[in-house]
């Protein structure tokens, strides 16, 4: 029973295949005004309607179909491009943080070329916590007396001064800025006079010092621009305690009524106080150096 089953269906197909190629061997045989070919051009008119209304009835389908496809695509590229900015924005914040740093070291070197700082034995250090207020005070660094870091170091940082120790633990130290209100530092302009003072913060304006003490008789020598430095030496009530020539600011107003009446001239701070990463403590004052005093 099942064989003849097999034997009529392969029959069936050999019939339909032979007719086929009877009616392929006709079709590319005949003119095309023959019988075959009218009945192919009636059947594409036929059914030609009901494709075209079929593909216009599923063409919103398509569209809609389309437009999920796409949103999809769009969206995994939306979250792959997302990740790639996320990374190179990480990329981009490490590396303008190690050019601060390393713009911060090359002005510590030069300094250490320039003012013989080596002879201080410097301790370099970075800041690990600062004062929360507007007013720049202090800030921490991740060095103390293990490093033989010592109460009253000198501190620079950012090619010039940042002020000195004030409080000293086995490996961390706080250092009071030159900016807090408790600072004091002996002075001097570097033009050609070399005028001295004592450098003080200006009261109510954290990025403002006040160079007082200097002559009040013509010529004033101070103009706008001209640097000011540690001097290195007793002057007044203060002992030496910096070594000289480390940079401190530049003159800003240099008014001749106020060089006049109060012998004192606006400075800018030269290191930028608020953002500075690392600092270097002068660990051995210059010899003789007594330890500056504030009455």
């Amino acid at each position: 029973m099942h064989d003849k089953q097999v034997r009529r269906r392969r029959a069936v197909l050999a019939a339909l295949v032979a007719v086929s190629l009877i009616l392929l061997t006709a079709y590319f045989g005949e003119s095309p005004s023959s019988p075959l070919h009218s009945v192919q051009r009636g059947i594409v008119q036929v059914l030609s309607p009901v494709q075209d209304g079929a593909s216009k009835a599923l063409a919103p389908v398509r569209d809609v179909a389309g437009w999920f496809s796409d949103t999809f695509r769009a969206k995994s590229r939306v979250d792959q491009l997302k990740k790639q900015v996320a990374d190179l924005t990480q990329r981009l914040g490490q590396a303008q943080q190690k050019a601060i740093g390393y713009s911060q070291l090359a002005r510590e070197v030069g300094l250490d070329n320039s003012n013989g700082i080596d002879a201080y034995h410097p301790v370099g250090a970075h800041v690990i916590a600062r004062d929360p207020t507007l007013w720049y005070a202090t800030i921490e660094v991740d060095k103390g007396a293990a490093d033989g870091v010592h109460y009253d170091n000198p501190v620079i940082g950012d090619g010039g001064l940042v002020g000195r120790v004030t409080t000293v633990t086995s490996n961390a130290s706080i250092v009071t800025l030159i900016t807090d209100h408790s600072m004091a530092v002996a002075a001097e302009v570097q033009d050609s006079n070399g005028d001295t003072g004592v450098l003080v913060p200006a009261v109510g304006n954290p990025n403002q010092l006040l160079l007082q003490y200097l002559p009040q008789t013509p010529p004033f020598h101070e103009s706008v621009g001209q640097l000011v430095v540690t001097a290195g030496f007793k002057y007044g009530p203060l002992e030496g305690l910096y070594p000289s020539g480390i940079p401190i600011g530049t003159v800003s107003n240099a008014d001749t009524n106020n060089l006049a009446n109060n012998g004192q001239v606006q400075v800018d701070p030269t290191v930028d106080l608020r953002h500075i990463d690392s600092v270097q403590i002068l660990t051995t004052p210059h010899p003789g150096a007594a330890r500056a005093q504030v009455p």
